[in-house]
C-alpha cells in the first residue's frame, strides 16, 4: 500500500478533517504504541498502520478496502 492510498482510505472512512486528527492522536498498540503519524514517519508500512487503525476504530471488514474507484478512461 502506498502512503497516498493510506490517506485516501483514512479520508474516505473518517473524513478529511478528522482523519488527520485521528492520525496524530490515536495511540496504536499494534505498531509500537505510537500514533499513526509517528509510525509512518518511523517507516512502518502504511498497510500495517491502516490495519491497526481499523482494529482500534472497529472499521467493518467490508469497509477496510475502501470505496470502489472506477478505472480511468
Amino acid at each position: 500500500m502506498r502512503l497516498s492510498d493510506f490517506w485516501r482510505l483514512m479520508d474516505d472512512e473518517f473524513g478529511e478533517g478528522y482523519s488527520r486528527s485521528l492520525a496524530s492522536s490515536l495511540v496504536l498498540a499494534e505498531v509500537g504504541g505510537v500514533s499513526a503519524e509517528e509510525a509512518l514517519s518511523k517507516g512502518t508500512p502504511p498497510k500495517a498502520v491502516w490495519q491497526a487503525i481499523c482494529t482500534m476504530q472497529d472499521v467493518p471488514p467490508e469497509r477496510q478496502l475502501g470505496r470502489d474507484i472506477p478505472p480511468k478512461d
